[in-house]
């Protein structure tokens, strides 16, 4: 091994450490936000930690211009993985080390010789006591309750904390006595690292009963009176959702993230570990592990890539393999009638939903640049029109398919689907969930501009949420309308309008007419829907994101609030 190559180790290695404190120190900021209610601050820093890596690995790259041996380049793999391998955030520093190498070398597919493919150190089982807090289960549950909240130290008052742990103690025990009862505590952990996202603060544990680990999270909010708990999540599915594809990701400050990805699986089993990495704010490493995890199931099962369920997309050509629940997205060459967006205002427009809070209804897309994909795992129908209709951002390539550019998302159900198919009582739920994910788009100062019903899909927990994104926009750059009263009958049956239409004008009273709701679910939507076909309700919205409001959009039912009508 030459002495380049361990130079370019470990400057590659230092690069990463230099990277690593910046995004800590960004990561830390979160909890100083979260007590003087700095939203503004808070959403800048989550912005800043996402342009971060990039910028680091552009930079570090071009202090590595005098490495011009590949043969260097290949050989410093091994000495990294020593360096790295010492450190407990070892994983994302190889996936750092891949980032460099893949655009200094400018890499087609993978490339085994330069880039850590499968990485030789799993996640751990194990969890140091460094990262947890303990506390005695044979306590009832208001001292241990009262016990997690008060060892808490915020740069903020608790508003009530004995009404807190009144009110949350209730919630747990009533858990306890309806879905275990007579059943006995066993464990009670939390993790010393506080999860921050949006206007929440989250205290994560977990509680063991009857055999296996439940979640136990608190969710805390800071208002005009002080911190406060606002809700308890004690079961798995709610607790996924907290974690959800459809959310923005959390800021921490841990060095371990394999360490919290290990007690977050151990009561959230079926969450996959890229999905874990992802919502952690470990978005690349997330991206890695999806791709490794592709990669294993592509060679040990026979599964095909074929057109994905639900109408022929305008603008992209979609394709799933539904046994991993992923679906795989490429711009099509030419756009249908009447789609006037361009290639590049979609690519800005995945960027936007990227970057923006997602509040739970908006899918997380990860973007993939040069991916190979073994050309006999694709449905020939599906080859055809893939190399025909997207042959700008991908091409055959020997016995792959090679992808300059894509977006792979979680597989849903489209909604549109969805209804068909759907008991009565589960139709209304879902119809209804549908104009709440509408309200909660504006309330982020998100427009779907396209509310067809093909464009939203249904999660395995029931929820709704919006991946179609070439007409989306913010909020604040619509022009809300009222449709002029006609100058003559015969005006209200022309082809064309009467009155004047800029490009930016939406006219919600139109909505009812495109939605295509069925008409049994039909008049359930308006009873309480109704008010989004009314200029109204989105021209107040634009008013409160003007004044600066943050409004709240909780990622849990109102149901697990200990005060539903607080903030």
């Amino acid at each position: 091994m030459t002495e380049a190559a361990i130079s370019l180790a470990e400057q590659i290695h230092s690069g990463f450490v230099r990277y690593d404190a910046a995004y800590r120190a960004l990561s830390t900021l979160a909890g100083q936000r979260f007590c003087a209610q700095d939203w503004s601050g808070a959403q800048g820093d989550a912005e800043r930690r996402l342009d971060l890596y990039g910028e680091r690995v552009g930079s570090l790259i071009e202090t590595l211009d005098r490495f011009t041996d590949r043969a260097d380049w290949c050989a410093a793999s091994e000495p990294f993985h020593s360096i790295s391998g010492r450190a407990p955030n070892g994983e994302l520093a190889r996936t750092f080390f891949n980032s460099v190498v893949r655009r200094r070398w400018s890499i087609d597919g993978v490339d085994p010789e330069l880039e850590f493919v499968d990485d030789p150190d799993p996640t751990p089982s194990l969890i140091p006591e460094t990262l947890l807090h303990r506390f005695d289960a044979a306590l009832p549950v208001r001292r241990w309750l009262d016990q997690i909240l008060r060892g808490e130290r915020f740069q903020a008052d608790y508003a009530q904390l004995d009404s807190d742990v009144a009110l949350a103690s209730a919630k747990i025990e009533a858990w306890l006595r309806n879905d275990y009862p007579g059943a006995t505590i066993g464990a009670i952990e939390t993790l010393r690292p506080i999860f921050y996202r949006n206007k929440g603060a989250y205290l994560i544990g977990r509680i063991y009963v009857t055999d296996r680990w439940h979640p136990l999270i608190l969710a805390l909010t800071h208002g005009r009176r002080g911190i406060e708990v606002d809700a308890v999540l004690t079961r798995t599915n709610d607790a996924s959702i907290l974690f959800s594809f459809a959310r923005s990701y959390f800021a921490i400050d841990t060095d371990r993230p394999s360490a919290l990805i290990a007690f977050l699986k151990s009561f959230l089993p079926d969450k996959p570990i890229a999905e874990l990495y992802i919502a952690l704010g470990f978005h690349k490493h997330g991206k890695t592990e999806l791709y490794r995890y592709l990669l294993r199931h592509l060679n040990r099962h026979s599964d095909r890539f074929t057109l994905a369920a639900g109408d022929r997309g305008m603008v992209m050509l979609v394709f799933a393999l539904p046994q991993v629940g992923l679906v795989f997205k490429v711009i099509r060459d030419r756009f249908d009638f009447p789609k006037k967006v361009t290639h590049s205002e979609v690519k800005h427009r995945y960027e936007l939903v990227f970057r923006h809070d997602r509040v739970g209804r908006l899918v997380d897309a990860q973007e993939f640049h040069q991916l190979r994909l073994p050309i006999d795992t694709f449905d020939k129908d599906l080859l055809e029109e893939i190399l025909s209709e997207a042959a700008n951002c991908c091409h055959r390539d020997g016995d792959s398919i090679l992808f300059d550019h894509l977006y792979v998302e979680r597989l849903v159900t489209p909604l549109n689907l969805y209804l068909r198919a759907a008991a009565p009582s589960n139709a209304r739920r879902a119809i209804l969930d549908y104009g709440a994910s509408i309200k909660q788009l504006a309330a982020a100062n998100i427009f779907p501009g396209d509310f067809l019903l093909k464009n939203f899909g249904v999660t395995r927990h029931g929820r709704v949420v919006f991946y179609d994104y070439d007409e989306l926009c913010r909020l604040a750059d619509c022009r809300f309308r009222r449709i002029p009263v006609a100058r003559h009958p015969e005006d209200e049956i022309a082809a064309e309008p009467w009155y004047s239409v800029q490009e930016a004008d939406v006219f919600p009273e139109e909505f009812e007419r495109f939605l295509g709701i069925p008409a049994p679910l039909r008049q359930i939507f308006n009873t309480h829907h109704g008010d989004l076909f009314d200029v109204h309700f989105w021209r107040e919205m634009q008013a409160r994101h003007e004044r600066g409001d943050w409004i709240n959009v909780f990622p849990y039912p109102q149901r697990h609030r200990l005060r539903p009508a607080g903030l």
